[in-house]
């Protein structure tokens, strides 16, 4: 490390957070072209948050700035998270979006469009969203590779609607199951997962039945959404799956989807909040049928979180939104 004093600008960013601290966070480091690879590396490994970003000077003359994205192991080409945080943080840092509101930022996997939906006012977040990249591999995962999933997750075959591959960046294998109850059960194995990205997505089978018509019965404990209770694990009390065992099935679904991201191996083993996967299942689930052009997502449920994520397929691509808001300003040294 050089020996001369180097301090950055530094902000945590909270996205896809509908309220406060219920996102995912995003480390943001300011100009930082000075730094090695190994010096991002180790800082992002140290903050030990899904995603560390960090600005440097673009080097195409459309963007509007450049990001490199790391996990705590590794660098990314793209992720969708970082996407949205660092966008909010080049506007608060001055940055300005240009006349239909679009600002394009570059990053290992190209320029990627990012859109203003919503500027921040005194009761709302902003709300920023991206043009979803291609997908770069896709096709049903090969036989041992969906056994390895069922099995990492310890779910059923019947629970599988259909499968495929959604690489963007990230390679997560991709299971659409049956409903969102069978995704909130899942205790994968990370000892079994290892060296397997795995995505789910299931849909609220309650969402277009009205409030206040599905009533517990009783035989099970509702869980209440988003609290610590929802943490724990099924007990012989849940060997019946049915919309009880989750009280935000039951009484009102908080999207059309509940999706969860495993990556097995990384620090952050559940990921909270996931545009980049959220991105590839909005490409295969409204081309293949399987949602309307405009659906939610809740994710980062089973973790205390509840990340809301608004998928929207237009004729430019489908587009991946959601509130994005800084919570930690201020400055890291890399003495």
């Amino acid at each position: 490390m050089l020996s001369m004093s180097r301090t950055f600008a530094y902000q945590q960013v909270d996205v896809f957070a509908p309220t406060a601290f219920n996102g995912n966070g995003l480390g943001v480091v300011f100009n930082a072209d000075s730094l090695t690879d190994d010096q991002m590396q180790h800082f992002a490994q140290w903050m030990n948050l899904s995603e560390t970003v960090f600005f440097v000077e673009p080097s195409h003359e459309e963007a509007d700035y450049a990001i490199r994205i790391f996990t705590p192991s590794t660098e990314l080409s793209f992720a969708g998270h970082p996407t949205l945080g660092a966008a909010h943080a080049w506007l608060e840092s001055g940055g300005a979006p240009g006349p239909a509101g679009h600002l394009i930022q570059e990053c290992g996997a190209g320029l990627i469009p990012v859109r203003v939906e919503r500027e921040c006012t005194d009761s709302h977040s902003r709300r920023l969203a991206f043009l979803a990249p291609p997908l770069t591999r896709t096709g049903p995962l090969e036989p041992d590779v969906l056994q390895w999933a069922i099995s990492g997750l310890g779910i059923h075959e019947d629970d599988v609607v259909d499968h495929q591959w959604l690489v963007n960046g990230p390679h997560p294998a991709g299971l659409v199951l049956r409903d969102a109850d069978v995704v909130l059960g899942i205790e994968p194995d990370y000892e079994a997962l290892q060296g397997l990205e795995v995505g789910v997505i299931g849909p609220y089978t309650a969402s277009s039945v009205a409030h206040g018509v599905w009533q517990p019965r009783g035989s099970v404990l509702p869980r209440v959404s988003g609290t610590r209770e929802e943490l724990r694990p099924l007990d012989s009390s849940d060997l019946e799956r049915s919309e009880e065992r989750f009280g935000s099935v039951v009484m009102q679904p908080p999207a059309d989807f509940e999706v969860r991201a495993f990556v097995a191996g990384e620090a952050v083993s559940e990921d909270p909040a996931t545009g980049s996967l959220n991105a590839a299942f909005g490409i295969w689930l409204t081309q293949s049928g399987y949602a309307p052009q405009r659906y939610t997502v809740r994710q980062g449920t089973r973790v205390g979180r509840s990340a809301i994520l608004h998928i929207e397929a237009t004729e430019k691509g489908v587009w991946v939104s959601g509130d994005v808001e800084t919570r930690i300003s201020g400055n890291v040294s890399f003495d």
